[in-house]
């Protein structure tokens, strides 16, 4: 089995760690996968629940930050194969999460369909905003594809380097929150100008998802080709839309994503994670996806009660809570394992881990997870 190291030379207590990971511990079923299957919770094949993180991969990971640094850009990490797999790799090294998810960015879409994109030190995202309909980019599928291949690299490598107990998720974000970005032209907190776009330019909005829609799809497919075991489509301000649009903007254009990936890839599991979408949640099971992320804005006991037992639900550990404090964390993971003791769960967070989060408190909560 090929050990990857870390980046330049590990100390020997991680060394250690990394060999005691390989060789003794985590050797048990791909029990991420088999919460997907028809296995019931009693079965001795799924005896816990199956964790990983959103942004377990990043910032509050020294050995990330090395590779950041001398790489001098996040999108240079980002297609950058061998890199984006070493760093994909480095929580399961540390933490042995049942599932890795690849280290790349909703944002290599519109970066693929010819947006200009550049993420300035300390100012996230920015794209040229596209103002007029006829700026909406066309489909090129073999340009699209062409562009994104050091992204399936990436996957392939992932794939053939990680313990075969442990998935690999793919992820793309969902057409409205991509549309966000586009239209405002830089990330933000309430898109002004993309809501506004809604009434004052309707059809812009329709064409550009219809693109949306399609690459998207296009692109997690590729995904699974190159040996994703799963997906997870990110609808990071679905909480935004209007209900009046909820169905058009997130309904339906998430729905044609899952027919197509089903249609074509009909046994891999893909998670939707409409953050903030409240009251909708439920509504958002009629997109066909296999399992929901709840975020730590909605209370997980409703969602048990109002969302059918076929869907798995995943979350939702309040992100801001890992960071703070291990005895509170500890606490509020036993609650949400309580809740979830009768029904399919994958534990997560509600939200992606936060750079300021102490290795520590990570270490501490895997282990209660593992039942250690």
């Amino acid at each position: 089995m090929d050990i990857f190291y870390p980046h330049n030379s590990p100390d020997i207590l991680l060394l250690i760690q990394y060999i005691f990971y390989y060789l003794i511990k985590y050797k048990e079923p791909m029990i991420f996968l088999d919460i997907f299957s028809d296995k019931q919770i009693d079965d001795n094949k799924i005896k816990r629940a199956p964790f990983w993180f959103m942004r377990q991969a990043g910032r509050y990971l020294p050995e990330y930050r090395a590779i950041r640094q001398e790489l001098g850009g996040f999108l240079n990490l980002c297609y950058n194969p061998k890199q984006a797999a070493e760093v994909t790799i480095q929580p399961i090294r540390r933490f042995g999460m049942d599932a890795a998810i690849i280290f790349s960015d909703i944002l290599v879409i519109p970066h693929a369909l010819g947006r200009k994109l550049t993420f300035g030190e300390g100012e996230g995202p920015l794209l040229d905003p596209l103002k007029e309909i006829a700026e909406v980019p066309e489909l090129d599928e073999q340009k699209f594809l062409k562009f994104l291949e050091p992204v399936y690299e990436a996957i392939n490598i992932t794939r053939s380097l990680l313990p075969k107990e442990t998935a690999l998720i793919g992820f793309a974000g969902a057409p409205w929150t991509l549309s966000c970005y586009i239209l405002q032209g830089k990330g933000g907190k309430d898109f002004a100008v993309a809501r506004q776009a809604l009434y004052e330019q309707p059809e812009l909005v329709k064409k550009l998802i219809a693109v949306l829609t399609d690459a998207v799809a296009l692109h997690l497919s590729a995904q699974i080709k190159a040996g994703a075991n799963a997906l997870q489509i990110f609808d990071s301000w679905a909480g935004l839309v209007p209900s009046t649009h909820f169905n058009q903007l997130i309904i339906e254009p998430t729905k044609k994503i899952v027919e197509f990936l089903q249609k074509n890839h009909p046994n891999i599991p893909i998670i939707g994670f409409p953050k903030g979408c409240g009251a909708f949640l439920k509504d958002y099971a009629h997109t066909g996806v296999n399992a929901m992320g709840v975020d730590m804005h909605y209370p997980l006991e409703r969602a048990v009660l109002e969302i059918d037992e076929k869907f798995i639900l995943q979350g939702n550990l309040d992100p801001a809570l890992l960071a703070a404090s291990k005895e509170n964390c500890l606490s509020e993971a036993k609650r949400i394992k309580n809740i979830m003791q009768d029904r399919k769960h994958i534990f997560n967070l509600g939200h992606g881990i936060v750079p300021s989060t102490p290795i520590e408190n990570v270490e501490i909560l895997c282990k209660f997870l593992r039942g250690e």
